[in-house]
């Protein structure tokens, strides 16, 4: 029996979308679905085909382009008409996964506004970008084994904190923030010593996910000089479920913000990555930011190819995150840090003044990019609520 999916004018999630996922049905095993509508379609079912029979994307994703462009036409044209029942499932009755086994995971800092408001923030006499920002893509490499699916509770870190009279003590951090990023998964890696060009993005990347990089400030504040984020940064990162591919996004293509001084060669490009997505940030159920990620400085083909310049080998299944996403205006700051001003400028939050996450806060991220014909499309949502700390 065949049925056919239907989609509402406007959605989301329409024919032009399908983001990707790693679904169960009731009683059933993980395995690689698309989603059309508020629908999850089984890829192994539906196209007949056993790569998407398993519980990560990543034998997929190893394919590389030519198959997931042909997977993609076939999958366009199937939704056209009617699918098998049986590879239909409601996505109010399956569980979703983390869709990636993640291999590496770096993070990057490439918005000019967030590392502006950051420098004023902690060096409020200097200049706010530091020398080499306009020259290079600053990122460090945090854990993968942190990486954690939308929807896992986040608990409380600890670690240590700097007391009013500068020595440390231990304990939860009292400066929980978040960090809304766009990630980038990597589907075909690249070999020890061979570096990726900036306009070999495509061939290299997949497609995207939304990002919460999670961020005890006082943590960070006390530990990360003179090496940079360890403790504060490593407990937890949040992945959405759906992976939007970039075939998805071609209407979302726009140039990047002016570069100066230009960058040097192996990180210009032909083709301009930047990307118009907006992004929301809901905390507790009220919208409290917008940030635009077409601010973005440095573009994620830029980013790959500072990644792997010095020879650093890619894998499947690798993440790296653009960094916290703020835009000029104080709605369009990406984490609370900023978005109170380092706590001096309390947030409304449903009739409270806060400043940073206290237990039971619960943080949703959504976003939409322009699609075809003047369509939105949605790249689905990543969200956290935070648990108490557990002391050691």
């Amino acid at each position: 029996m065949k049925k056919r999916i239907e989609v509402r004018p406007g959605s989301l999630y329409g024919p032009d979308n399908l983001p990707y996922c790693v679904f169960a049905p009731a009683q059933g095993n993980y395995r690689v679905g698309a989603r059309l509508a508020d629908s999850v379609i089984d890829l192994a079912v539906a196209l007949d085909d056993p790569v998407f029979a398993q519980p990560s994307l990543n034998a997929f994703m190893a394919q590389g382009p030519r198959r997931w462009h042909a997977a993609r036409d076939r999958l366009r044209t199937l939704v056209d008409g009617e699918i098998l029942a049986e590879a239909v499932h409601l996505l109010t009755e399956v569980t979703l996964a983390l869709p990636v086994q993640i291999g590496d995971y770096v993070d990057f800092y490439a918005s000019i506004d967030h590392a502006t408001n950051l420098g004023r923030l902690f060096r409020p006499d200097s200049e706010p970008l530091l020398p080499n920002w306009r020259h290079l893509p600053v990122g460090y490499h945090g854990r993968s084994g942190t990486v954690v699916v939308s929807g896992t509770g986040i608990t409380r870190p600890c670690g240590q904190r700097r007391t009013d009279s500068g020595t440390p003590d231990f304990g939860p951090t009292r400066r929980l923030d978040i960090e809304a990023e766009l990630g980038f998964l990597v589907g075909v890696g690249s070999e020890l010593g061979t570096p990726i060009g900036a306009d070999e993005f495509a061939e290299h990347v997949f497609g995207v996910a939304l990002v919460n990089d999670w961020s005890a400030r006082d943590i960070q504040a006390w530990e990360y000089q003179p090496l940079g984020p360890f403790l504060g940064k490593s407990f937890a990162t949040s992945l959405s479920p759906w992976v939007t591919p970039l075939a998805a996004l071609e209407s979302a293509h726009i140039p990047l913000p002016e570069q100066t001084p230009e960058p040097l060669p192996y990180l210009r490009e032909t083709e301009k990555w930047g990307l118009d997505i907006d992004l929301t940030i809901t905390w507790n159920g009220q919208p409290v930011s917008y940030p635009p990620y077409s601010r973005m400085y440095w573009s994620p083909a830029q980013m790959l190819a500072h990644l792997t310049a010095n020879g650093a080998a890619t894998r499947t299944g690798d993440l790296y995150a653009s960094g916290t996403i703020s835009g000029p205006a104080r709605q369009q700051r990406g984490s609370f840090i900023e978005l109170s001003w380092g706590g001096i400028e309390p947030v409304p939050v449903n009739g409270q003044l806060r400043t940073f996450l206290e237990d039971g806060d619960e943080v949703v991220i959504t976003a939409t990019a322009p699609g075809p014909a003047g369509m939105r499309l949605g790249l689905g949502e990543v969200r956290g609520r935070i648990l108490p700390a557990a002391q050691p």
